[in-house]
């Protein structure tokens, strides 16, 4: 069986921005899947360049992405270009947020 971004999304989806308590792909933490057979690449990005668990998030992305069978090896990148903004997550959910 093959992995797709559908598998990858929603692993990521398991991965808690822990400040916000809501997942990655909610918050439209999440700019591009590439997925080559069992090779996984994603580019993501934080909620603030200072954020102090970075490194955490990174690798629990890592860590869920890695755990979906097939998958081989799986690299995450951080980018900040675009910068994120609050307006990358669904409007019905950001309501709710009050933002």
């Amino acid at each position: 069986m093959s992995v797709t971004e559908k598998d990858v999304r929603s692993a990521l989806k398991t991965v808690k921005d822990p400040e916000l308590n809501l997942d990655l792909v909610v918050l439209g933490l999440v700019y591009d899947i590439e997925v080559d057979e069992g090779d996984v690449h994603v580019v993501m990005s934080l909620t603030s360049p200072m954020c102090p668990v970075a490194d955490q998030i990174v690798s629990d992305a890592r860590d869920a992405v890695s755990k979906i069978e097939g998958v081989e090896s799986c690299e995450v990148d951080l980018t900040f270009d675009p910068p994120w903004t609050p307006d990358r997550i669904a409007p019905l959910i950001r309501s709710s947020l009050g933002l």
